[in-house]
């Protein structure tokens, strides 16, 4: 393989806790990785952006229209998440504008509401298709398609919803919910319909039996990553993508799982993608001590053998990409590169 991009959500720990962190984790082919690479690119990210920087950064590598920003919000939008799952879905639905609509749960801290990382809800298949067929003839009184992907996504039709801007729940996950619901057009008439649906939920004996189970209950629903259905997704030079889920599968078709570096390299192509999420539930929660942990386990099955294929040849050049909720580096090594012994391996720049 000629070249490797590596995308590392949260591989960036805040920053008034990253010094002491860094004096814990155990990664040196990863500090080798960095010290002795070129092109070093930091970027500092809008904190109130409607999406996360890793999620910027794949949305602008595969060339989605975003939304651009305008005078009413200067945050921009999330990426159109929806159209590229409804491609995946069923290629037949090519028309209307669409929402990625995700089960959530959301509490009251102090005099705001904050939103659970959806990750950590846990819902099975029969529950969300009890919340689902709930929630149902709520949407189709209200004239609007919905449909199931999975138990954690579902898609809406809002064709007159077209300008509504709106935020990723990674980006919005911890925080006040406030300045991160939807905007604009459709905003109200969304609303309306979240609280209804809201109303229903709470009466439903399915979150009684979930807060016996020590889960929380699912009261709302999140909606983001508007876009047309007709919407494609650019070429973008890679000949493979490893790990993607969510919403990333759905940029790709050549997408794969993989479950060790050996297996990447022999993977034909001359230049991949490989995303390595098992640091972002941690960075969002700020489980710390898990971050450490997930940190060990990447250097052990990644960082350490990438690091050695670099060595022997058989990668020419590895890109890391690292994110946290404000900030984006990017590393550049090679073989060539990795001669300058007179670096010594540090994880400094992750500061």
């Amino acid at each position: 393989m000629n070249h490797l991009d590596i995308l590392l959500p949260f591989g960036l720990p805040q920053a008034e806790l990253a010094r002491d962190l860094l004096r814990q984790c155990q990664a040196p082919a990863l500090a080798t990785l960095l010290t002795r690479g070129n092109n070093a690119e930091r970027a500092d990210c809008d904190p109130f952006a409607r999406a996360l920087p890793h999620e910027q950064w794949l949305s602008q590598r595969f060339k989605l229209n975003a939304g651009d920003l305008d005078a009413a919000d200067q945050r921009g939008n999330s990426p159109p998440a929806a159209a590229a799952l409804l491609r995946a879905h069923d290629a037949a639905l090519c028309q209307g504008h669409w929402f990625v609509l995700q089960p959530a749960h959301t509490h009251v801290a102090r005099d705001h509401l904050v939103l659970t990382d959806i990750a950590q809800l846990a819902l099975d298949e029969a529950d969300a298709r009890r919340l689902f067929a709930s929630a149902q003839p709520l949407f189709a009184e209200a004239g609007r398609t919905l449909l199931y992907l999975d138990a954690g996504t579902w898609l809406m039709r809002a064709d007159d919803w077209a300008g509504l801007q709106t935020s990723t729940p990674q980006a919005a996950s911890g925080r006040n919910i406030d300045i991160w619901m939807p905007t604009g057009a459709g905003e109200r008439a969304w609303r309306k319909l979240q609280n209804e649906v809201q109303m229903q939920w709470f009466a439903d004996e399915l979150n009684e039996a979930r807060e016996l189970r020590g889960q929380k209950p699912i009261n709302s629903l999140w909606l983001w990553g508007g876009g047309d259905a007709a919407a494609t997704v650019a070429a973008t030079g890679y000949a493979c993508t490893f790990n993607l889920n969510g919403w990333p599968q759905a940029l790709s078709s050549n997408n794969q799982q993989l479950g060790a570096a050996s297996a990447l390299l022999a993977a034909p192509g001359g230049r991949a993608l490989l995303l390595l999420d098992s640091l972002q539930e941690p960075g969002l929660n700020s489980e710390w001590g898990l971050w450490l942990a997930q940190m060990e386990i990447l250097e052990r099955d990644w960082f350490a053998p990438l690091l050695q294929a670099l060595r022997n040849k058989q990668l020419r050049s590895l890109s890391l990409l690292l994110s946290g909720q404000e900030r984006l580096l990017e590393v550049t090594t090679t073989a060539t590169s990795l001669r300058k012994f007179w670096r010594r391996p540090t994880l400094a720049k992750l500061t």
